[in-house]
């Protein structure tokens, strides 16, 4: 399966923030919208960066309640992961696996296309084990 099927079901909608945002402005886009993590950008398109709760709760742990007043940029993660939309998902299982990655940004002709997160991988994969065992029972029924 291929990454841009996956965004064919959940959709192609990314959180971003602005780098300059605060990190309590972070915060309440995260509450809002029920996520885990915004892609940091100044205009919707480019991805400067990353940024994700567990962002936010080391820096709490670092510096304390000040950094609620700094702006996103100051905790953002600058080096993004990313993955073309005809990337596969097996593929990129792996690597969120391997680096502990729990948001990959979706990129295609050099800008932000969506957000796959290692939630929607997994889904996509019991989906595909599934499809898989009702096709070999059937078979087996037959």
């Amino acid at each position: 399966m291929l990454i841009g099927t996956i965004l064919r079901g959940k959709g192609t909608d990314v959180a971003t923030v602005r780098p300059d945002a605060t990190v309590t402005e972070l915060l309440a886009v995260l509450a809002e919208r029920n996520i885990g993590a915004v892609v940091v950008s100044g205009d919707g398109a480019v991805i400067l960066g990353i940024v994700s709760e567990r962002d936010v709760v080391r820096r709490l742990n670092e510096h304390g309640a000040e950094i609620l007043g700094a702006p996103v940029s100051s905790i953002m993660t600058s080096e993004v992961r990313t993955c073309p939309p005809d990337a596969n998902v097996d593929d990129l299982r792996l690597t969120m696996t391997t680096h502990r990655i729990r948001h990959v940004p979706v990129v295609a002709d050099g800008r932000l296309a969506g957000l796959v997160s290692i939630g929607d991988v997994v889904k996509s994969t019991i989906e595909e084990l599934e499809t898989e065992k009702a096709s070999l029972v059937d078979y087996i029924h037959r």
